[in-house]
């Protein structure tokens, strides 16, 4: 018996295709041809545990709306015409241009073995580091930072260390929803160790706001002033490890000097905390010492994100917190392989294996071991920058691979202008429609998640399979296949005959040690020779993992040993100016990020009725002081706007929220919502150091959203847009639910409705009209089937959405029961579950609620009653807030 086959002949180990936790799975083939998630109890990474997205896979990898024939505009082609072409155009954009007219923009969602294959024909064969990934928008600072500090782009811990420490500090992070896993993880050792700390250093008080003891709701990229200061802090109260920064560091003085020129008056101001809030968390930090710092976006995505970077990691080697169990500056990933891909050279200004594309020695190995024709000297465009190249038309040929930049990258609107403009455009994906896509000449379609085999690096250096448990729908093939195909065409045939992924991977584990012997962080040249058993019974583990079979450390550098070339680790003096901050025109700074139950741009978890529930439409989220200055409500919408874009959000009024800030989410498309594309807002300003943008600092305006009929549908069939100025849909069980607008009135509401649907059906049609009150509700049946029912006011619509998604599951055999549907409330024998919280276990708000008022007094009596939070957890802080917005025991029962 295989790992592939593992505990039983119809369940396939696997890892999770979400965030950079690599959370091991188990996927189980059912009978009827569907597949069971369940986490893998032996993975080191997640141990069984999964949060809401994880567990709901399994309703993600249906064949509706893949790409599964190549296309050139828009029409079928076989694999030999669509590859020839892309062969042809790429060869005379060189031939005419020069190796720097073309580009590849790949993807952390590529596995390694794609991203290798992708950075040496670029790289190495074509002779450009135009190859760069959409992991620069989320990690490239961290790296920058490790690079400067460490001489390479080194993790020093593991997720150990998280549950080791006596003091977690999270900056940056809302790890209960972007992390959930690893939120577990640190949650069960509060749990058994409440002496542990937690403090959170975010401008929200997000939902891991709900372990932290201490929370800094720091003003945006305050981060640095903020670490400036505590260490100046630490050398004042002498908590500094001068025997380490002695045998192990350089640079320190100049750091010193740069952190005492800060006063904590200024680092209040920088950071718009209390010198007390300050104080207190310099004490805490410099009086624990086994003390992780993690950081996540809101660190990277800034103009300062490097420097905030080093300010972190200054801190850690000042104390000498580093490499030891426990304590160390831990930097998690966004996307299943942004690891991988780093350690293979997918950023323009690296080579594979973590060597350097500016390091003359460093490129002669790597191009000796690749018999490379023309190895690229120099970095290519960063991602930014690459889109503007398109944009001026310096990139003739673009090919993008398991991405959608339209959407994710900053400037957005200029983004989809570049790849419109640009004479030719390649994109591999698995889905036929996304932002991107439409601006394909030629569409290659590739592999999903289940379909596809190789490996991922997750944020702690651990290499795990993804292995395949389902067949390859209709024409799709992976995409090192489809890399390697154009190489051969390109007249590269001898150095990309790859059979297998197992034979990238044994060259690609070769090179990582190829003339290594210790000089390289990376080295996993024990698999320079492995077999394909072997690699398919592969299982987890962590590099580095030497040919000489050294027994590997879990973490590095807790006695120097630093990647620099003297072997010590170098201080960075830190710069402590604030970016422009909001002013009269943009008097709001705009934060973007993820929500708990989606992903990237949902073109996996929009397939998910469940992961829908949650939020199912675009949001902001603003603080009471700043709605009432606008003259927003809850539940009403909103446009934001500056000079680069505009959006239409859903108003959530919360005190979480910082005062001057607004937050809304990231995950919206055309093929979701209208103007839900969050960073048509954001400039591309980026970190002069890392390239990377500043995704979480944009200023903006927010105004009231003036509609004369705002409206709620639910549907069978995608509902057809007939000229509304807002609309939003989401999954739902047996169909779609719509949330949507009108500037104008509608001189015939039933005829619209009609018009919504796109059955062709002849249908029995309900109606109510409340010409007082302004409502109006529709609904449309065909034989036993509800087709749709629409609902209308001059207000956001009051209706029970959960259960009337509900309703397009039930078979209306009495025509009596149909009336309930007008209705829009369920019947007294079904109550309405309210707004889902528990994402995993679908309960609703209001059951929680009658829980909560009947006696559940905590979260843990809640999942006793109902379930609810005991699965990933990540909904645990919400359900405190239903139980605390209850009133007292003594209050209900007068």
């Amino acid at each position: 018996m295989t790992a592939e086959t593992e505990p039983n002949l119809s369940t396939t180990r696997t890892t999770c295709p979400y965030c950079g936790v690599g959370c091991g799975l188990l996927a189980k083939r059912d009978d009827d041809g569907g597949t069971q998630i369940s986490g893998d109890p032996e993975h080191p990474a997640n141990f069984g545990r999964l949060c809401s997205k994880g567990s709901a896979l399994g309703e993600t990898i249906g064949l509706e709306g893949r790409l599964l024939y190549p296309e050139i505009d828009d029409q079928r082609v076989d694999w030999d015409e669509a590859l020839d072409l892309v062969a042809e155009r790429f060869s005379e954009a060189i031939a005419e241009h020069g190796p720097d007219s073309v580009a590849f923009y790949v993807s952390g969602q590529l596995l390694t073995e794609d991203y290798y294959v992708a950075n040496k024909l670029m790289k190495g064969f074509i002779g450009s580091a135009n190859i760069d990934t959409n992991s620069r928008l989320c990690m490239a600072s961290s790296v920058a930072g490790h690079r400067r500090a460490f001489g390479s782009d080194t993790v020093p811990g593991t997720y150990e260390d998280l549950e080791l420490a006596d003091l977690v500090v999270l900056v940056g992070s809302n790890l209960a929803w972007c992390h959930p896993v690893l939120y577990q993880r640190l949650q069960a050792a509060k749990a058994e160790r409440p002496e542990m700390r937690v403090v959170l250093i975010d401008p929200r008080a997000t939902m891991t706001e709900h372990i932290a003891d201490m929370h800094l709701a720091i003003a945006p990229d305050g981060d640095a002033a903020l670490f400036g200061g505590l260490l100046a802090y630490l050398a004042e109260t002498q908590n500094l490890d001068l025997a380490y920064i002695e045998r192990h560091t350089e640079g320190f003085d100049g750091a010193m000097a740069s952190a005492q020129s800060i006063s904590l008056e200024t680092i209040a101001d920088q950071t718009g905390l209390s010198e007390t809030e300050i104080e207190a968390f310099y004490r805490l930090f410099a009086e624990t010492d086994k003390t992780v710092t993690v950081y996540s976006q809101g660190v990277n995505q800034s103009s300062i994100g490097t420097d905030k970077v080093n300010a972190i990691i200054n801190c850690h080697l000042a104390t000498g917190r580093i490499g030891r169990p426990g304590a160390g500056p831990f930097s998690v990933t966004g996307q299943p392989n942004a690891m991988g891909g780093r350690e293979v050279g997918g950023l323009a200004n690296m080579l594979a294996a973590h060597m350097d594309i500016e390091n003359a020695v460093d490129r002669d190995i790597v191009g000796r071991f690749w018999r490379a024709r023309n190895l690229a000297a120099k970095p290519g465009l960063k991602a930014v920058e690459l889109f503007q190249a398109v944009g001026e038309g310096r990139i003739k040929a673009l090919w993008i691979m398991a991405t959608n930049p339209a959407d994710s990258m900053p400037d957005a609107d200029a983004v989809e202008a570049a790849l419109q403009s640009c004479p030719f455009v390649v994109v591999s994906d698995v889905v036929s429609d996304t932002d991107t896509m439409r601006h394909a000449n030629v569409k290659l379609p590739a592999l999903a998640w289940g379909e596809k085999d190789g490996t991922v690096t997750n944020s702690e250096r651990r290499i795990s399979r993804q292995r395949a448990f389902l067949p390859s729908p209709g024409k799709a093939r992976a995409d090192w296949w489809q890399v390697a195909q154009v190489a051969t065409r390109m007249g590269f045939a001898e150095e990309f005959a790859y059979d297998s992924p197992a034979a990238i991977y044994r060259e690609y584990a070769a090179l990582t040690g190829f003339e290594n012997a210790g000089t390289r962080d990376l080295d996993v040249g024990a698999h320079g020779d492995i077999s394909d058993a072997a690699y398919a019974q592969m299982r987890p583990f962590q590099w580095p993992l030497a040919a000489d079979n050294a027994k590997p450390e879990k973490r590095f550098f807790a006695d120097g040993g630093y990647y620099t070339p003297n072997g010590k680790a170098q201080f960075v003096a830190v710069a402590f100016e604030r970016p422009k901050r909001a002013d009269n025109e943009y008097p709001l700074t705009l934060n973007t990020g993820r929500l708990r139950d989606q992903w990237h741009t949902m073109t996996r978890t929009g397939k998910s009725p469940r992961l829908a529930g949650h939020t199912s439409e675009p949001h902001c989220e603003i603080h009471p002081k700043d709605a009432a200055d606008i003259g927003v409500n809850d539940g009403d919408l909103a446009r934001i706007q500056n000079e680069h874009g505009e959006m239409v959000a859903r108003v959530h009024i919360s005190e979480r929220q910082r005062i001057g800030s607004v937050f809304a989410s990231m995950h919206w498309t055309d093929q979701f919502a209208a103007k839900g594309r969050v960073n048509a807002l954001v400039p591309s300003v980026i970190d002069l150091v890392s390239g990377q943008p500043a995704l979480k600092h944009a200023t903006v305006c927010v105004t009231p959203m003036h509609a004369a009929l705002f409206g709620f549908a639910v549907c069978a069939a995608p509902p057809v847009d007939t000229g509304l100025d807002y609309w939003a849909m989401a999954r739902a069980d047996g169909g779609w639910r719509v949330e949507f607008a009108r500037a104008e009135p509608m001189a015939d509401i039933a005829e619209y409705a009609r018009m919504m649907i796109a059955s062709t059906a002849e249908m029995e049609m309900l109606t109510y009209f409340d010409e007082a009150g302004g409502t109006a509700r529709i609904a449309f049946f065909d034989g036993r089937r509800l087709e749709g029912a629409f609902f209308f006011s001059l207000r956001p619509v009051d209706v029970a959405r959960v259960h009337m998604t509900e309703e397009l599951m039930t078979s209306f055999d009495d025509p009596r029961a149909r009336f309930r549907v007008v209705a829009g409330r369920p019947s007294a024998d079904r109550p309405d579950p309210g707004p889902v919280v528990c994402s995993c276990l679908s309960v609703g708000a209001n059951e929680i609620a009658m829980a909560a008022a009947s006696g559940c007094g905590d979260v843990d009596a809640i999942g006793t009653a109902l379930g609810a939070g005991t699965s990933c957890g990540s909904c645990r802080a919400e359900i405190q807030g239903i139980i605390n917005a209850q009133p007292p025991v003594a209050a209900r029962q007068s």
